[in-house]
């Protein structure tokens, strides 16, 4: 099992079985209380905002300039905040936490 933290926005904390080789977006999509994903992963409307958890922050790639110029612009941005479409979930990942942001 390759295990995936989810924190909805009720603060209920889930446990997924995630699938690896795909992006955190496409994992959290389906999710009753995951991310809206509208572009479907294009990097083109953070619908997909997520904040990662602190201790997770330094393992996962950096931001593109596209990523980062989308976040900035959100009134919910953090030091933490990713857009999910950009994060590939590898084996690496296994255990990874994560909070869906608040709809803009």
């Amino acid at each position: 099992m390759t295990l995936l933290r989810v924190i909805d926005r009720d603060g209920i904390e889930h446990e997924v079985d995630a699938t690896t080789g795909i992006t955190l977006m496409e994992n959290l999509r389906d999710l009753d209380y995951g991310v809206g994903a509208i572009c479907g992963g294009m990097c083109a409307c953070a619908t997909c905002h997520v904040y990662v958890d602190a201790d997770w922050q330094g393992k996962l790639p950096a931001a593109q300039s596209d990523e980062t110029d989308l976040l900035r612009d959100l009134s919910t941005h953090r030091e933490n905040s990713r857009l999910s479409c950009q994060v590939k979930f590898t084996p690496d990942l296994s255990g990874l936490r994560v909070e869906i942001a608040p709809d803009e």
